[in-house]
């Protein structure tokens, strides 16, 4: 990371990730990065990020070569090895070309009954094979309407992001998803968002001292668009995005990426 100040008048470079989730083939995987090359080449100031599915992962690897985008995956098991059917381990991931892992996402917590402390062990593995995570955490929409969700968030943090040392957590990455926006096209209000995210570094710092809590990254996931992806990043706790929907066309997500806040 540099030490220049960014847009949004801190010392954390911001990072825009795209997360496609269950979409493009490696077909099409390769077409689109192919188009977000030309459309970010000129991006200096800011890490871009693609998380594809597994199979295109080796392909975007080779033809991102060069090129100022990065590359994640979007889950991995905290084994190095073993009989775990349908698992991808850090080793494979790291020697696949990626950079950064997501973990925990709301999907896989909703979907495939991930904990926190299944993502604190994922995260612990990641660190351990090279590899960054982002850490998802975030409320639905029953416990915002229940106004637990600060709870729920500092639950997450305190027992998924524990227990790295100052160089691990001086890199770990923390997404901010209220579930209740994702897929939904309803955001939270860059007052909102502002708030979380401020809540969130408060909690990093009681687990890492506020050194290190103010070297931590903490994105914001709900519905990002190209039209409300200014604002947010105006708010000083906002170091990214971490995007949907919106990362599958090159149009949409090289405008996110060039952001003016």
């Amino acid at each position: 990371m540099n030490n220049s100040l960014s847009n949004n008048g801190s010392f954390r470079t911001p990072l825009l990730a795209g997360n496609w989730k269950m979409h493009k083939t490696v077909k099409e995987s390769l077409s689109l990065v192919e188009q977000l090359k030309k459309d970010c080449r000129e991006v200096k100031d800011r890490e871009i990020l693609v998380c594809p599915p597994f199979p295109s992962i080796v392909a975007i690897k080779e033809s991102l070569q060069g090129s100022n985008i990065k590359l994640g995956a979007q889950n991995l098991f905290w084994e190095m090895s073993g009989a775990f059917t349908g698992e991808v381990s850090g080793p494979m991931l790291k020697e696949a070309g990626c950079d950064y892992c997501i973990i925990g996402h709301s999907e896989r917590r909703q979907y495939f009954g991930e904990t926190d402390q299944s993502v604190q062990k994922k995260m612990k593995a990641a660190f351990q094979f090279g590899l960054i995570p982002i850490v998802c955490v975030g409320e639905t929409l029953n416990e915002r309407e229940g106004k637990v969700h600060f709870k729920v968030v500092e639950k997450q943090i305190q027992e998924g992001a524990k227990d790295l040392n100052k160089e691990e957590a001086s890199q770990l990455v923390i997404a901010y998803e209220p579930v209740w926006a994702i897929g939904t096209g309803k955001t939270a209000t860059p007052e909102h968002a502002q708030g979380m995210h401020a809540f969130i570094r408060k909690n990093l710092t009681s687990l890492y001292g506020k050194e290190i809590a103010e070297q931590i990254r903490i994105l914001y996931g709900g519905s990002i668009k190209p039209d409300n992806i200014d604002s947010l990043m105006a708010n000083p706790d906002i170091d990214g995005g971490l995007v949907g929907g919106a990362s599958l066309k090159s149009e949409d997500f090289s405008r996110i990426v060039k952001y003016v806040a």
